[in-house]
């Protein structure tokens, strides 16, 4: 055990990166609370394609396959990279693997799968021949803290919407509440409670709040309490596999949409990451003086082997996760953070009922302290420079208001390029750029031909 304790810190440079056991402990435990309702999001988001044709409860199968495949893709990220970068199945793009593949296009959702396991050995080639990294490599310094600033306002956005705090409105489409629900209340005690813990500089604020927050709301009856601790679950004999078979279902008809699904994966997969890692990247302090994230490649690497294996095992496309801002809030700085991660994935295999217990206005506090501390990257932008400071602000603008990472990317991408040419500086825009430009207004006018999302 003694030469476990001794090689652990040694494999993740803990004197390197000036953090030690408690700390990565500390902030696996605040990244995986923080994202841990996607063990019970995703499963519902997906059980609404698959109980079209299996109308077997599958829920609990779903939950596992979610589980493992956030697990084993996180370690990859810990091993191959160093990073504390947590990965699980992506919002949104489950949202379309389920209602716009499977029920909008009536593709079998074993089918959908395949479509997820291909676009994976895809991106394993892409990364393997240093495309993705060239694309990260090409984003503009004043961009990458656009992204990370942007990054901020959607967690906290999406925070207040999660709370009850921001609804919609018929007049004005979002809103502040009239806070009469006890669940809007709660969260706004739990933003107190955590905000007091930061302000007191108290270590782990972000953990205790969820904490805290949880045991009041339990307290006083809002959410009840766990109904059990463990459970065992089933085995997901059901799901795995299944995205080979769907290849065997594949028909020369529905060729033409199925490549379509997989352009979309692919799509909003890359930009998605390159976003994600590039914001929570700047976040922890990883940008090198030429603008570059350091080990690039085997962090796009852990992403593009857990979709596949993601896909094998039943679930959609794996993405980094934003929620490991938290984490690194709280001073996570190596892989072990990512293996506590990773083990408390599989742990939750057990602890089902306890985890869903833990209300979401809980977790809304340590996401919107997250985005107050990633908003502070917008300092390095030269916001005197019209070249920098009009994509930038664009990037930050769209990203919470189109409630995509992606778009925001694809709007600050084609606007950088041509500010800099209006400005006469042809010679700081790389060809990746150009490129990248390209490739987004294509996007906005197959989706305007209504031929693709």
């Amino acid at each position: 055990m003694k030469s476990l304790f001794t090689w652990i810190p040694q494999f993740f440079q803990f004197s390197e990166n000036k953090t030690n056991f408690r700390t990565e402990i500390l902030a696996g435990v605040t990244t995986f609370l923080t994202m841990a309702y996607i063990l019970a999001v995703n499963p519902d988001i997906l059980s609404n394609a698959i109980y079209l044709e299996q109308p077997k409860d599958l829920f609990g199968q779903l939950v596992i396959a979610t589980a493992i495949s956030s697990a084993i893709a996180t370690l990859l990220m810990a091993f191959l990279a160093n990073y504390p970068f947590a990965l699980a199945p992506g919002m949104g793009l489950n949202a379309f693997f389920a209602f716009s593949v499977v029920i909008g296009l009536e593709i079998s959702w074993k089918i959908a799968l395949s479509a997820v396991f291909l676009e994976g050995i895809i991106f394993i080639l892409l990364t393997f021949i240093d495309i993705r990294r060239q694309i990260v490599r090409a984003i503009p310094h004043c961009l990458k803290q656009a992204i990370a600033t942007g990054i901020g306002l959607f967690i906290a956005y999406i925070a207040l919407i999660n709370g009850g705090i921001i609804v919609k409105s018929e007049v004005t489409i979002t809103t502040l509440a009239n806070f009469n629900q006890p669940t809007t209340l709660m969260a706004i005690a739990g933003i107190v409670i955590s905000c007091a813990f930061v302000a007191r500089r108290v270590t782990g604020a972000l953990l205790w709040g969820i904490l805290a927050t949880a045991a009041l709301g339990w307290i006083l009856q809002i959410s009840p309490f766990p109904a059990s601790i463990m459970e065992i679950p089933p085995f997901p004999k059901d799901l795995f596999g299944q995205a080979l078979i769907g290849f065997y279902d594949l028909n020369w008809q529905g060729l033409g949409d199925f490549l379509a699904v997989v352009f979309v994966f692919l799509f909003v997969d890359l930009f998605d990451t390159i976003g994600t890692l590039t914001g929570v990247g700047t976040q922890a302090g990883y940008i090198d003086d030429s603008g570059e994230l350091p080990k690039t490649n085997p962090a796009l690497m852990a992403d593009a082997i857990g979709t596949t294996i993601g896909g094998l095992l039943g679930t959609s496309t794996i993405v980094a996760y934003i929620e490991s801002a938290s984490g690194i809030s709280e001073g996570g700085r190596t892989g072990f953070t990512g293996v506590v991660v990773a083990i408390l994935f599989l742990l939750s295999i057990f602890f089902i009922p306890l985890i869903s217990a833990i209300p979401s206005y809980a977790t809304v506090p340590a996401l919107l302290i997250v985005g107050v501390l990633m908003a502070g990257n917008v300092r390095s932008i030269r916001w005197d420079d019209p070249g920098e400071s009009i994509p930038s602000f664009l990037t930050i603008l769209i990203m919470p208001l189109s409630y995509s990472i992606a778009e925001g990317l694809a709007v600050g991408f084609i606007s950088y390029p041509l500010i800099k040419a209006f400005q006469g500086k042809m010679q700081e825009i790389t060809l990746t750029m150009w490129i990248l430009a390209a490739v987004f207004v294509l996007r906005f006018v197959l989706r305007a031909l209504n031929l693709t999302s």
